[in-house]
């Protein structure tokens, strides 16, 4: 036996000395020094405007809940705290959620390894615990001095994108665009479910100006091709545009307080607010080329103060948005007479259908709002496809198992009346207004229609008018909403001072729906 009678290790047990001019390893209090540089996050000292990351969540997310992941990553390298990224879950009045926020004071917060592979593990979180993800976005892209941690492999970007689609329905994903988000990561705001985007902040684009130049020859900033306002009146990307960083993150806790958390439950139900108008008179002209804005009728219809539109700025001539009908929360789709008559054009078409998708994934019932002339025509947007964009909005209606009621407030005609969710979509009632007229085409076009030749050997202009009025009073007394609730095309004719206690009657019997056993719950397909 070697060593002392005192344990005193023998000789060959002991250590060697390291080496002259070995660094120390770090102490726990280097460990924690490490930690707390990386909290402080990296310097924004150049962007006064902007909030950094950790105010942002800070605006997000209810005092003290937040529990950070990964915040050592990168600890070695100087200048990389938290390696640009901020992961981990909180609650947002009271509900979990997972978060990821970029950090742009560090390499203006781009994508490498370590910054993938904390977003890949609270995405997998998310997937596991069914978990909503608020994106707060503010990236340059990938670092192409890494491009091997975060281009091709199997925990890049791609995985990223990967569980966004795979959590696409199953839980809300909310983005708030603060900043840039280039190239394959523009790709992140664009499968979420809301985009709010930060004016002259944000944008999104796949190529930055120089490298369009480079490749297509076009001359164009940063604004003009991917900015705020571009993307929420000309692309539909974005959702809504805000002046400052905190508007868009309330926006999104706002949106929030409509959806559940995750696809199997109801959406969150609220104390009951009265409308903030009342009184019908003149509000819905009679004569139907009159245009008028639904905004009234909505403010007539919901609580007071609970409509959040979505994409208010595209595609204006339809409306879509969340509401409270009495607490509970239900989904609009309206057409919009003051712009372009209210008819359904390729845009039009491409926001209801998503939002209708949006609607369904998360169990929020629709009520849709007509008062359409049909779908737009022409040889533009027969170009545009617009029989294919009117298809998917009509599949994404037809397919919503969420319960539906259509109300028509003034004039259904031709596809229109379809792809607002006539009888044949299967609503649980069709309601219309006392001056509600539902047909192929107006009545006037109708007897245009039909009688063209003989309008046309008629060369006396009075003897013409005659014939044609008296043409529009015989399709008036065949085709009228007496007729549509005889034959139960209408469930119930309702004026408009009492169409709400209706929908509101009519909604709650409908709070035991169940979808069909076995269904797949699908995902929310961007536009």
């Amino acid at each position: 036996m070697t060593g002392t009678a005192h344990g005193t290790p023998p000789a060959w047990e002991v250590p060697a000395p390291p080496p002259p001019g070995t660094p120390a390893p770090p102490s726990g209090d280097d460990v924690l020094a490490a930690a707390d540089r990386a909290r402080r996050g990296g310097d924004t000292s150049r962007w006064p405007d902007k909030l950094p990351v950790r105010e942002r969540l800070a605006v997000l997310l209810d005092p003290g809940s937040f529990v950070e992941d990964g915040v050592l990553a990168s600890a070695g390298t100087p200048g990389m705290p938290a390696d640009g990224v901020v992961t981990g879950v909180g609650t947002v009045e009271g509900r979990p959620v997972a978060v990821i926020a970029h950090d742009f004071g560090v390499k203006a917060g781009s994508w490498g390894e370590r910054t993938c592979e904390k977003q890949i593990r609270i995405l997998e979180r998310a997937d596991r615990d069914l978990l909503p993800v608020f994106y707060l976005v503010d990236s340059a892209g990938g670092r192409l001095t890494e491009q091997m941690g975060f281009f091709p492999g199997r925990r890049g970007a791609s995985k990223i994108f990967h569980l966004q689609v795979a959590l696409s329905g199953r839980v809300p994903q909310i983005c708030c665009l603060h900043g840039p988000s280039a190239a394959g990561g523009a790709y992140m705001p664009a499968f979420t479910d809301w985009v709010g985007m930060v004016d002259g902040q944000a944008s999104m684009y796949l190529a930055s100006p120089r490298v369009a130049e480079k490749v297509t020859g076009e001359h164009t900033t940063a604004e003009e091709m991917g900015g705020a306002r571009m993307h929420a009146e000309v692309s539909g990307c974005g959702d809504a545009v805000f002046d400052e960083d905190w508007q868009a993150i309330a926006a999104a806790r706002l949106l929030f307080s409509y959806l559940p958390g995750r696809f199997d439950a109801p959406p969150p139900d609220a104390e009951p607010v009265e409308p903030e108008a009342a009184g019908w008179d003149g509000l819905v002209p009679e004569d139907p080329t009159v245009g008028y804005d639904i905004a009234g009728v909505i403010d007539r219809l919901v609580d007071g103060g609970s409509f959040f539109e979505v994409k208010p700025d595209w595609a204006p001539e339809i409306v879509v948005g969340f509401a409270r009908l009495e607490g509970r929360v239900v989904g609009l789709v309206a057409n919009q007479p003051r712009v372009r008559s209210g008819a359904i054009h390729v845009d039009s078409a491409d926001k209801a259908a998503r939002f209708i998708s949006l609607c369904d994934a998360f169990n929020v019932p629709l009520l849709f709002l007509q008062d359409v002339p049909g779908f737009m025509v022409g040889v533009a947007v027969e170009r545009q496809g617009i029989i294919r964009h009117g298809a998917k909005m009509i599949t994404a209606m037809a397919s919503a198992e969420v319960p539906k009621f259509t109300v028509v407030l003034r004039k259904a005609y031709a596809a229109g009346f379809y792809a607002m969710c006539a009888p044949g979509f299967e609503p649980r009632a069709t309601l219309a207004l006392p001056s509600a007229f539902i047909g192929a085409m107006g009545p006037e076009a109708s007897v245009n229609a039909v009688y063209a030749g003989k309008i046309a050997e008629i060369a006396d202009p009075d003897e013409r008018a005659a014939f044609v009025a008296t043409r529009v009073e015989e399709h008036r007394a065949e085709v009228n909403l007496l007729r549509m609730g005889d034959e139960l095309v209408v469930d119930a004719v309702v004026p408009g001072e009492e169409l709400r206690g209706e929908l509101v009657a009519r909604l709650r019997h409908a709070d035991g729906w169940t979808r069909t056993r076995g269904r797949r719950h699908h995902p929310v397909s961007p536009v």
